[in-house]
């Protein structure tokens, strides 16, 4: 199926564009979403879905697959599987940005999806209205972070890395001064380990399908849950009558 979306954020659509593509900047905003990995044009994650006391937890990866810096156009590719198997999700995203003002930013999503197991009974009407509604919820916190009022430089910097000794051209060391050793000696400068990512999580722990659809998720169960109270009662009468 595909689904498009549109909504405006406010703010400029050089920041705006900039934080479409930093997923750990975008990715707490999603609800139910947790990014576990990010490196290069790929990352991976989480995203939790609830249906009443059925919790469902899609894990999958991205890509950047295109990106249109000129035109403030980007395509990503995403998959994920609900981790006890019960379904599947594919999707292709492509995100375009005009600028509305210049403090506006206009977003399209088109979303092609390819969705199987439980969540895909509920047809393109209630995924449609689940998609704008967290949409809706997206746009308003990507806004908020990229208000001026929350801005903080200096969250943003890098994370801290321990300052090398004088004389070590940068190059960190946890043992003496790499100058003080003998180039004869033989010991190789090794490069700092790689900071380690920690996992972004969403404020929002899950989608909650009945929360976010409503009444016409409560329709398609009806009908389930009413043959399961039919099915009950004949059971109950076949079992007194026996008796």
């Amino acid at each position: 199926m595909q689904l498009e979306n549109k909504f405006t954020i406010e703010a400029p659509i050089e920041k705006a564009w900039v934080a479409l593509n930093t997923p750990d900047m975008i990715a707490p905003c999603f609800p139910g979403a947790t990014l576990t990995e990010y490196e290069g044009e790929s990352f991976s994650g989480t995203v939790k879905v609830k249906l009443g006391p059925i919790s469902l937890t899609y894990k999958g990866k991205g890509t950047y697959v295109d990106r249109d810096d000129a035109n403030h156009t980007v395509k990503i590719e995403a998959s994920g599987r609900d981790s006890r198997g019960n379904g599947t999700a594919n999707a292709t995203v492509t995100g375009t940005m005009v600028a509305d003002g210049p403090n506006k930013t206009a977003v399209t999503m088109v979303t092609d999806m390819t969705i199987t197991g439980r969540p895909a009974q509920f047809g393109r009407g209630v995924i449609s209205d689940v998609a704008d509604k967290i949409i809706g919820q997206f746009a308003a916190c990507v806004a908020k972070k990229l208000s001026p009022e929350v801005e903080a430089p200096a969250e943003s910097a890098p994370a801290p890395v321990a300052e090398a000794p004088a004389g070590t051209n940068g190059t960190a060391s946890a043992g003496p001064a790499l100058s003080s050793t003998p180039a004869s000696s033989g010991v190789t400068a090794t490069a700092p380990a790689a900071r380690q990512f920690t996992p972004m999580k969403s404020e929002i722990d899950a989608i909650d399908l009945l929360d976010t659809a409503g009444s016409p998720v409560l329709k398609r169960l009806a009908p389930v849950l009413g043959g399961g109270a039919l099915l009950f009662l004949i059971v109950l009468l076949i079992r007194r009558a026996r008796a």
